[in-house]
C-alpha cells in the first residue's frame, strides 16, 4: 500500500471536494481518499499493483481539476 499527497489547484467548494474524491475512488486499487479544501491537496493510499499515481492524476484532471 502506498500513500502520496497530491497538490491540486482549482478547488474552491465543498461540491469540488467531492467531485475530486468520486473521481479518485471511483479507481480500482484506491484505497483511502482524503480531499483537504483549504490546504489544496488530496491524500490517497492506494495499491500499486492495482493503480499508478499517474492516473489518479489523470482522474483528477479529467474532473477539472489541475495537478501541480
Amino acid at each position: 500500500m502506498k500513500e502520496e499527497k497530491i497538490e491540486v489547484k482549482g478547488m474552491s467548494c465543498e461540491k469540488c471536494q467531492k467531485a475530486v474524491e468520486s473521481a479518485v475512488k471511483s479507481l480500482d486499487g484506491v484505497k483511502e481518499v482524503k480531499v483537504d479544501l483549504k490546504a489544496g491537496e488530496v491524500d490517497v493510499k492506494f495499491d500499486q499493483e492495482e493503480v499508478k499515481l499517474t492516473e489518479i492524476e489523470d482522474e483528477i484532471r479529467a474532473a477539472g481539476y489541475e495537478v501541480k
